[in-house]
């Protein structure tokens, strides 16, 4: 049952993202749009902002004719497609945006969002999609192969990311209440900012996916092709094990990796939703080795019925139980170390125990739809109702001090 937000829900309500642009569409994309509905629904139409904007133009999205305000970076020269070269420009941008006008300001934050600059009587609440990944634990892991590192400016790009550390860390403090996409999620936040954060999952279109297709031979791997996806891993592993292996997505692994591919491995590049859900719904199982925040996709393709290998790492915990330790129960395979060995290891024991045919796709449909819209809709709304009262509260006492 969804908690009734108090009649004194304000209707001036900002809703803030990094940027909303057709370039980059994603799982943290389809939250600001879940959240979108929800403050809909509860009678208040938020004003979005961000960094910049591409979509309030385009008919085919959500966004088209939608009022967005953005930054000065909007304004400069391929600021609105590239935003991301204006990195160390992002955290002064991003405070530059008023919001003093909106008693409650909602931030969807993968980078800078959740720095914007609030008062003591307005109610900051930040959806946290990750903590930045390239500043923090996986450092090393983006420079390892970047363009920028080949040509002598790697220490420069490392003094940046110092920067932007200490200021991801003092920015974070402003914010009133955090929620984290998964377990995984909150534990980085308090590592790196020292805050609690209550776990609130994504929403997935799980509805998409039917789990009564006839199951094929291959094998799907379907991510953006970039280093910390560790996609290197699953072809590497492929090309020892000889399986048919699907990989869908784009990015600037992708010369790399078909370069190391045996021919066992398709690549497909990006593909519709409709390719995406049958590749799915026909697949053995769905292959990972990246630590992932949350992990869409490899809900996805539970919702298709289709078993998930995975690292047993970061967000995908809270999403998977793994064969191994009760087959009647289990969604997948969880393998230990990202490594080719560990995958291959995984791989072969699904294979020569032919788990595929003993895992049920309407059991492992049945746990993603634990992850379905409604419930996304029904743990944010309870949490957008305990901070705002908390925060009438707050107000109400320290009008009498």
């Amino acid at each position: 049952m969804v908690n009734k937000v108090p009649t004194d829900f304000p209707e001036r309500v900002a809703l803030v993202h990094e940027w909303f642009s057709s370039r980059s569409t994603g799982g943290a994309e389809q939250v600001v749009h879940a959240i979108d509905n929800l403050i809909l629904s509860l009678g208040s139409k938020p004003q979005l902002f961000s960094l910049v904007e591409s979509e309030s133009a385009r008919p085919d999205s959500w966004l088209f004719g939608r009022s967005i305000e953005t930054s000065f970076i909007q304004n400069l020269p391929f600021g609105s497609s590239h935003v991301q070269r204006f990195l160390p420009l992002l955290p002064y941008a991003i405070e530059q945006i008023d919001l003093s006008d909106y008693p409650l300001v909602v931030s969807s934050n993968h980078l800078v969002a959740k720095g914007i600059l609030t008062s003591p009587d307005q109610l900051h609440i930040s959806y946290i999609h990750t903590p930045v990944r390239y500043a923090w634990d996986q450092m090393n892991v983006y420079l390892k192969r970047s363009s920028l590192r080949k040509v002598g400016l790697e220490p420069l790009i490392r003094w940046q990311l110092h920067q932007l550390r200490q200021w991801d860390q003092l920015s974070a403090a402003r914010v009133d209440c955090i929620l984290a996409n998964s377990s995984f999620t909150a534990r980085r936040i308090f590592k790196y900012w020292g805050r609690r954060a209550q776990i609130v999952h994504p929403p997935v279109e799980v509805d998409r996916f039917s789990f009564c297709e006839r199951r094929d031979e291959y094998y799907l791997c379907l991510c953006r092709l970039v280093p910390n996806k560790k996609v290197d891993v699953v072809v590497e592993a492929f090309n020892l094990l000889k399986l048919p292996l699907i990989i869908v997505g784009e990015g600037p692994e992708r010369n790399y990796l078909e370069k190391i591919a045996g021919p066992n491995i398709e690549f497909l590049g990006f593909q519709s939703r409709r390719n995406v859900e049958r590749l799915m719904e026909r697949c053995r199982a769905y292959v990972y080795a990246g630590v992932e925040d949350f992990g869409i996709a490899p809900v996805e393709a539970m919702a298709a019925g289709a078993p998930v290998i995975a690292l047993a790492k970061g967000g995908l915990l809270d999403t998977i139980t793994c064969a191994r330790k009760d087959i009647n129960t289990s969604t997948g395979v969880l393998f230990s170390n990202q490594t080719m060995e560990s995958l291959f290891e995984a791989v072969s024991w699904f294979e020569e125990k032919r788990i595929y045919e003993k895992l049920s796709p309407e059991l492992i449909n049945q746990r993603a739809q634990e992850f379905r819209p409604e419930v996304f809709s029904r743990n944010f709304q309870s949490a957008l109702k305990t901070a705002w009262e908390g925060h009438l509260k707050s107000s109400l006492c320290g009008s009498f001090n």
